[in-house]
């Protein structure tokens, strides 16, 4: 066949089924994406005869003749909208960044002639809807679009909601940080330069696939992969029985692990439908897929345990998940696996009983939040090599390459002296990617064969084989007297651990203690919790952990407790909030050295105009209703979390940084250079920052927790703070002077006057070559470590504005309001878009996302086509404001954002919808039906 591509002639043959996606990647157009195998994510988007088509689900056979264009084919035309992107921030991990500029570009030639496809801020949603992307909402991507619109002339006709000015900081007078600077990888990914693991993996890789469980709860008796191995290029396939005993985890926590070691490669037993039973490394992915369907299993079937409220009783049935003999903890969890119990825990303040006995008002009710997936667009993929020295070497789109090490190192029972892990970009992770996954079987093929091997999991394998929210249970009792003073909270929480316990004693203790410390002066407080194993897949890290569920339940209750004492609820949290300078008891006794909280809500309160809209207006065939909620966060974890940089003076004056944090999307590349080039004086275009790569990058405990501004921000601080010191005592040395005598202001290193009077002053260029001019000469070198015995937390208030149709309970998200305490912010688009999107996701948690299970343990949405991701229609707009407060134990006064600003919707929603309609839903997702059943069940206000 004959076509041009990317204007130029390809003669080839291709097989009548190959699709246009699979020919473009494998001739190097890696800016082509696959985000779904169901055309439905838009990332394959390229152009066929300059209209906009999925690749994905064209054979490509049918482009005989005619002309392809891919982004690698418009970089000039291409280039204004990108620079509008990346001065929005709006590029974030640049996975689906590609697609979207191909749909976009297209749409602007054809408004050039029908300016009716951009009238309305929904015509232009409606236009991009097919483009998903998981880490802005949608709102940054917007702004730039609008603005590329209008410089190519194109008539808009509508204004986006302008930005929210005022104060970053409590301290003015930065140069380098509180900017709008775009990232530092914002070209390569606007480009669609080959950055992913994907585009980087080895041609001649072999494929790796697995065999997953078609039971919840099964024992595999025999294994036959006799035919299997006959397909042409099969190379192995390996089961149980050629894995090592050895059990270990897949949390990426720091050693030694609070998640009990509880799985091995592959296991004689299955505990959720998709769990791994084999695996097959061949020389194509068709040869794999073959082979998968001839391996024959043979499964005593048990009876599973699918609600989370069974499982102790299913236990003492005999329906026991972990029974196996070789289970290890590293801590006592207070569980009792032989009951199903993962985790079991009490932290009470103060006499609860006698504070209930002060109020007058007591509200007592269950919430139910839902797992949820974390759904970024890259799924899960790694490859492994050997290198010359026979190590294997990993590359993975993960959040914690030192963990990933140690966890291939102990499931392989090699050590980790030989396991090398790169990290790339990463399109997106939220969480989910602070788990291992494939990289094991990865790393298992290249040590078995010797040779390069791919595991790049499918959309489907990422709903249904991965990890994903944790489902809870919570049970809330909250009293108050008549002034709405609150006297005490008891929280109970029941965590659906899934099939393995990862991250399961650890999300849990988020659920009290990043919700009731935020109202700390109630006379007592008590968590109690439990953590226990049903045959659903493995719960794990998402965004806001389990801070999340607990401020949907906490927050709902507080808000049903406004409503009986007749309080405006937003005035009840003010009248109970903790302040700076107060003890948190709830949050292991830390002090609250700064806070805005107040100020946040008092913001939020203006920007929605709470006064003048009032809480309820019946719009006829509708309803509109106002909710408010709170939340707070952490900055790392206190006493445990890492963060270290390396520094490096290189000749002329440019200077690298070495960084073993882990940017996935968040900036966090940027965010540091911006602190170091601060401390320094230095620009920090002039700062290289070198990514993750085990064997030459500082340690890092990884991109979880919220710790990448606040500690690893507080090491690159550091590390410049000495870099500088060496610059001055370097010069002193050369002088004769004393170091206290010179000074480096970031462009010019100044010393005393020569004993003849001359001026001693060399630009920095200068001095960084003459450091290398021969003898005994080096670059100047600064390293820094940082950890926090303190945890400060961000704060947030959220309010949203629903309108619920009277007739059918739908729910439409009108407008949301959140103001953000996260210290000084250091980027304010990187800040923006971190909070846009978190609400986003909240959003989604809120009204639509879900994932459930069949009675038999199968799960239900396992695409985008069933798993309702919010669209760009879906997400109203989104005002973002900022109160910044200065935390004296972060970076020039930061603290985090990245998962405080995902916590709101969900509680603020209900409380909106409960005012429109008068009836409470308790349980996520708010959908029309448990609205209507709501009403007619009397939950009402």
């Amino acid at each position: 066949m004959k076509f041009t591509l990317n204007g130029r002639s390809v003669v080839c043959d291709a097989a009548p089924d190959t699709t246009l996606f699979d020919f473009l990647r494998s001739h190097g157009c890696k800016s082509v994406k696959c985000g779904c195998e169901t055309t439905n994510c838009g990332l394959c988007t390229v152009w066929v005869d300059e209209k906009p088509v999925l690749s994905c689900a064209v054979p490509v056979a049918r482009v005989e003749g005619r002309c392809v264009t891919t982004l690698e084919g418009l970089q000039a035309e291409s280039a204004a909208l990108a620079r509008c992107m990346a001065e929005e921030g709006a590029e974030q991990c640049g996975f689906c960044s590609p697609g979207l500029i191909m749909n976009a570009l297209s749409l602007a030639r054809a408004a050039h002639e029908d300016p009716s496809l951009v009238a309305t801020r929904e015509d232009l949603s409606r236009n991009l809807s097919g483009n998903l992307c998981r880490c802005t909402g949608y709102e940054s991507q917007l702004r730039a679009i609008v603005r590329y619109l209008r410089e190519d002339g194109v008539a808009v006709g509508f204004k986006m909601p302008a930005i929210e000015e005022g104060a970053l900081s409590e301290t003015e007078g930065f140069t380098h940080i509180s900017t709008r600077a775009p990232k530092k990888d914002s070209a390569a990914l606007l480009s669609g330069k080959p950055v992913f693991t994907a585009d980087l993996a080895p041609a001649e890789a072999l494929v790796v696939k697995l065999l997953r469980s078609p039971h919840a709860f099964a024992k595999i008796r025999s294994i036959d992969a006799a035919r299997a191995l006959k397909v042409p290029g099969v190379v192995g396939v390996y089961t149980h029985e050629d894995v090592p005993q050895t059990r270990f985890t897949l949390a990426g926590q720091s050693y030694p692990e609070p998640s009990p070691y509880d799985r091995r490669i592959l296991d004689d037993v299955v505990r959720y439908v998709g769990d791994e039973v084999a695996i097959v490394a061949a020389e194509s992915e068709d040869a794999a897929e073959r082979a998968l369907k001839l391996i024959k299993v043979d499964y005593e079937v048990m009876e599973p345990v699918l609600d989370p409220r069974e499982a102790v009783a299913a236990a003492d049935r005999g329906c026991v998940i972990h029974a196996e003999d070789n289970y290890e903890l590293n801590y006592d969890l207070g569980g009792d696996r032989k009951r199903n119990v993962v985790a079991h825990g009490v932290s009470e303040v103060g006499d609860l009983d006698a504070a209930f006995a002060e109020a007058d008002e007591i509200v007592e009710q269950t919430y139910v939040t839902q797992a949820a997936a974390q759904a970024m667009m890259e799924t899960f993929r790694a490859f492994a090599t050997i290198d010359a020295y026979g190590r294997i070497s990993v590359t993975s789109s993960t959040q914690v390459p030192f963990h990933i090490r140690r966890q291939v190192a102990r499931a392989l029972g090699i050590p980790q002296s030989q396991v090398q892990v790169i990290k790339p970009r990463t399109g997106g992770g939220f969480g989910a990617k602070q788990s291992g996954c494939c990289e094991v079987f990865a790393a298992f093929v290249a040590l078995k064969t010797g040779r390069p091997a791919k595991c790049l999991y499918t959309r489907e394998e990422t709903f249904a084989s991965s990890n994903s929210r944790h489902q809870m249970v919570m049970h809330v009792r909250v009293g108050a007297r008549k002034d709405g003073s609150i006297t005490a909270i008891d929280l109970y929480a029941l965590s659906n651990a899934g099939a393995y316990g990862e991250h399961a004693s650890t999300t849990i203790g988020l659920v009290g203690h990043k919700t009731l410390p935020i109202y700390g002066r109630a006379a007592a407080s008590r968590f109690t919790y439990d953590v226990v194993y049903t045959n659903t897949m493995r719960g794990g890290a998402y965004r806001g952990y389990g801070a999340t569920q607990g401020c949907f339940a906490v927050e709902s209750a507080v808000n049903e407790l406004a409503d009986r004492l007749g309080i405006d609820p937003i005035d009840l949290r003010r009248r109970n909030l903790v302040q700076a300078g107060e003890v948190m008891p709830q949050y292991y006794n830390e002090p609250l050295r700064s806070c805005k909280l107040d100020e946040c809500l008092v913001r939020a309160r203006q920007m929605i105009g709470w006064d003048e809209k009032g809480m309820v207006r019946d719009l006829g065939d509708r309803v509109r209703g106002l909710g408010v909620a709170v939340t707070m966060q952490g900055s790392g974890i206190s006493n445990i979390d890492i963060g270290s940089v390396d520094l490096r003076l290189e000749e002329s004056g440019f200077v690298t940084m070495h960084i073993g944090a882990t940017d996935v999307g968040t900036g966090c590349d940027t965010v540091l250079a911006q602190i170091a080039g601060e401390e320094l004086g230095i620009d920090p275009d002039l700062i290289v920052v070198r990514g993750v790569d085990t064997d030459v990058s500082p340690f890092d405990t990884g991109a979880y927790a919220s710790s990448g501004t606040y500690i690893s921000g507080s090491a690159a601080q550091r590390c410049a703070a000495n870099l500088r010191a060496a610059i001055e005592a370097k010069a002193a040395s050369w002088w004769g002077c004393e170091p206290s005598e010179v000074a480096f202001d970031g462009e010019w290193v100044t010393g005393p006057a020569s004993p003849e009077g001359e001026e001693r002053r060399m630009s920095r260029a200068v001095f960084a070559n003459e450091c290398v001019r021969g003898g005994d000469g080096d670059c100047l070198t600064a390293h820094a470590a940082a950890s926090s015995p303190v945890s400060p937390p961000p704060f947030m208030a959220g309010i949203a504005e629903v309108d619920v149709e009277k007739a059918t309970g739908k729910v439409t998200l009108v407008d949301y309001v959140g103001v953000v305490d996260c210290g000084t912010v250091v980027n304010a688009n990187l800040a923006r878009v971190q909070a846009e999107g978190g609400i986003a996701q909240g959003i989604g948690m809120a009204l639509t996302e879900e994932v459930s299970y069949s009675v038999r343990g199968r799960s239900r949405g396992r695409s985008f086509m069933t798993y309702k991701l919010p669209t760009r229609l879906d997400i109203p707009q989104i005002r973002i404001a900022f109160e910044p407060s200065f935390e004296p134990t972060g970076p020039f006064g930061a603290k985090s954002i990245g998962e405080v600003v995902i916590n709101t919707p969900s509680p603020a929603i209900a409380s909106a919808v409960a005012h429109a309609t008068g009836a409470y839903v308790r349980e996520l997702p708010i959908t029309p039906e448990r609205i209507l059943r709501a009403q007619g069940d009397g939950c009402g206000c």
